[in-house]
């Protein structure tokens, strides 16, 4: 597989990794994201090479129905302005 196939299958499979710890396998409540967010935006490697703004931005942006829970459209899009965040961050 190539890098971005592989990068697509992992977003996909860590969306369904913390959606799947309820009933609505295709939702993520506050919850399971907090935990997803805890789990996987961590590392101390990413969060040098990503400023706190683009990061907050994402956050802020990612439930925009407000029904306190994360479909997938939702949840990538979140990961596009993340990594939008990480070019600049790389770029300038």
């Amino acid at each position: 597989m190539s890098k971005l196939e592989k990068a697509i299958v992992a977003i996909v499979e860590v969306f369904e990794e913390y959606a799947s710890t309820d009933d609505k396998k295709r939702q993520l409540t506050n919850a399971e994201l907090s935990q997803l967010i805890k789990n996987q935006l961590s590392s101390p490697d990413f969060k040098d090479k990503i400023d706190k703004e683009d990061v907050q931005e994402a956050l802020n942006k990612i439930d925009k129905n407000h029904d306190d829970q994360v479909n997938f459209r939702e949840f990538s899009q979140c990961v596009a302005l993340l990594a939008k965040g990480y070019f600049r961050k790389k770029h300038g």
